[in-house]
């Protein structure tokens, strides 16, 4: 299984909108979004880019775990980001998300989180690995957000 990393930044005339412009970046802009807590299967392969959907259709659900933040105050930085880390003999993970007002901030909440969570659990850790993005609202709202696609799948 394949789960696909995309970052995006984007500004819009409301929060909502810069919410829908960075989806829309993302690659999964017209598909209803199932939020996933933080566990990813064995022998998962994690790949950056936004997630080749081509057999999804309009409305189709998604899977996925995903950070966002947003603001409409002019100065006020928005950040969003993922961390993740995978077990090295059958590659079972955890991701974590986190949201702030600057990059240390995320990135100091991602590494703290899976410290916490990995410690709980059993197992030959890898590396923490991170994607993490953000932006200054210079006058538009604007949104930040990370998103891992797990899998499309119709209604019927």
């Amino acid at each position: 299984m394949n789960i696909w990393l995309a970052g995006a930044v984007a500004e819009a005339s409301t929060e909502l909108a810069a919410f829908d412009a960075c989806l829309l970046q993302a690659g999964i802009g017209n598909l209803n979004l199932l939020y996933l807590s933080s566990v990813i299967p064995p022998g998962a392969s994690l790949l950056l880019g936004p997630a080749p959907l081509d057999r999804a259709n309009w409305g189709d659900r998604l899977y996925c775990v995903m950070a966002q933040s947003r603001t409409s105050a002019i100065g006020h930085e928005v950040w969003a980001g993922l961390g993740w880390v995978q077990e090295a003999n059958d590659g079972r993970g955890l991701f974590a998300e986190a949201m702030g007002s600057s990059e240390t901030e995320v990135r100091f909440q991602l590494a703290s989180t899976l410290a916490d969570m990995t410690g709980a659990r059993q197992g030959d850790w890898g590396d923490i690995e991170t994607q993490v993005t953000g932006a200054t609202c210079n006058g538009r709202p604007v949104c930040a957000l990370v998103v891992a696609s797990y899998q499309a799948e119709g209604w019927d």
